[in-house]
């Protein structure tokens, strides 16, 4: 093939991407081909040289500054981006992400393959604020409009050991404050799990709580680690307000709650974000998008997914859409669930089929684990990769490297960019000085009082319970 050249479309079909996207490979140099009148035509040798790179595990993508002269009216840097869902959202609205960091190597390559013209660095604790501004190409003294992250989340999920900021990706969260104070930008995201509002700033093993042993200090107790990132916030001068956000209220056809703090440098207060969506069409905001509306003109053919063991599918194939194991015939509930029969809790992600007429539920990191199973509505296979990018509102022709199981983490473990456009929407509104909208009394997720004022009096409350002193929100 070394001397033929190949269509756009052939390409595109050899490297299992649009035509766009190929195209998008051609402008950046990625391959080699001659543009001939309106058309492209591909080296075929470039071809198999990019495939062959794309698939080779040990290539490594080095830290590189900024390769593009041109500067935006908004500018944005990102940490701990993944393969950039929320930097996505940012970006739609307007406001450009000039620099990513990441150490993940499959995230890297993706974030490389997609935006290589963005400057990317890696371990956040190796680089001072004044290395960061030289790689994003940035004066000592050029404004950063906002600073979006979302630290390392196992620290703090309820479904680990909830470390904290005893925790090595505890510690980065922290190390991502200092950069926040050093660098100053005019806003600051920050992206988190639901377990942030309640870890507490430094843990006690279970086995060593009771009547054998001392009360848990204030250190020790729920919600000490958001505490104390708000209170490191204010001392710089920061306001800041946050929520729990289900992400189908912004318009993500999936129900995907995450924690934001906004934070602002003119210690303006800001506005939670303003729904687009409702699961029942409260103020007149349209209902929830459901998973046919996104998935409905996918093509058929050229998914990549992970199996279900055969023994699995024995179950699914009795399953309809929307059904999960308490759907099968009674006499097969404890033959299909085994020993996870007799544990607590409503299993609700055993032999789940999603349902058309609903959003997803918050997709993981792996569709096929026997907990947390995602199964496409009617065909007997876990979720595609390719469902999955729709699902994160990723667009077709972005490029997710590395092995399946590394595409579906990366994917899994993003924001939707619907959440990411909303967070846009919120600063720049306040940037034009507009009026938010407020839908009195939003339930922006299922939880209540996981906005920043009912959570700070709730907590605070707790404390005061516990030490005999009386607090005052003037601490945080």
């Amino acid at each position: 093939m070394s001397n033929q050249f190949l269509s756009v479309k052939e390409t595109s079909e050899l490297l299992s991407c649009s035509e766009q996207y190929v195209r998008k490979l051609l402008r950046y140099g990625e391959i080699s081909g001659e543009r001939i009148s309106s058309r492209w035509i591909v080296a075929s040798e470039s071809v198999d040289q990019y495939r062959c790179k794309d698939d080779d595990a040990s290539v490594v993508i080095l830290d590189h500054a900024r390769r593009s002269f041109s500067k935006p009216t908004l500018k944005a840097l990102s940490f701990f981006s993944g393969c950039m869902g929320l930097d996505l959202g940012l970006e739609k609205e307007g406001i450009k992400v000039l620099l990513a960091c990441e150490v993940d190597s499959a995230a890297r390559k993706t974030i490389e393959v997609n935006r290589p013209e963005m400057a990317l660095i890696g371990d956040i604790r190796d680089y001072s604020s004044a290395a960061i501004r030289e790689k994003a190409g940035l004066s000592q003294t050029e404004e950063i409009d906002v600073i979006v992250g979302g630290p390392p989340c196992q620290a703090f999920s309820s479904a680990g050991k909830r470390q904290g900021f005893n925790d090595e990706r505890g510690n980065v969260f922290l190390t991502f404050i200092d950069l926040i104070t050093e660098l100053r930008p005019k806003f600051a995201v920050i992206e988190n799990v639901r377990g942030l509002l309640s870890a507490p700033l430094q843990h006690r093993s279970h086995e060593m709580r009771g009547k054998d042993y001392p009360s848990l200090s204030n250190d020790e107790q729920r919600g000490g680690a958001l505490l104390f990132i708000t209170r490191r916030l204010k001392e710089a001068g920061y306001s800041f307000s946050f929520n729990l956000y289900n992400a189908a209220n912004f318009g993500s056809p999936q129900q995907r709650e995450r924690v934001v703090i906004a934070c602002s440098r003119d210690g303006e207060k800001l506005p939670y974000l303003t729904p687009t969506h409702s699961e029942k069409e409260l103020y007149g905001l349209p209902q929830w998008r459901t998973l046919k509306e996104v998935l409905n003109n996918l093509p058929e053919d050229n998914h990549h997914f992970v199996k279900f063991p055969e023994k699995r599918l024995k179950y699914y194939r009795l399953l309809k859409p929307g059904q999960y194991w308490r759907d099968l015939p009674v006499d097969l509930h404890q033959e299909a669930l085994g020993a996870s029969y007799y544990a607590s809790g409503g299993k609700t992600g055993f032999y789940r089929r999603l349902a058309w007429d609903k959003p997803s539920p918050t997709l993981v990191t792996h569709p096929a684990m026997p907990a947390t199973d995602l199964a496409h509505p009617e065909v007997d296979r876990p979720l595609s990769i390719e469902e999955y990018k729709r699902i994160q509102e990723f667009p077709d022709d972005w490029m997710i490297a590395g092995s399946l199981l590394d595409q579906y983490r990366q994917v899994g473990n993003a924001v939707p960019c619907s959440l990411g456009r909303a967070i846009a929407r919120m600063l720049l509104a306040h940037l034009n000085g507009e009026t938010p909208i407020i839908y009195p009394d939003f339930l922006y997720s299922r939880y209540h009082k996981t906005d920043d004022v009912s959570w700070m009096l709730e907590i605070l409350g707790h404390l005061e319970e516990s030490s005999g002193e009386q607090l005052s929100l003037n601490l945080v």
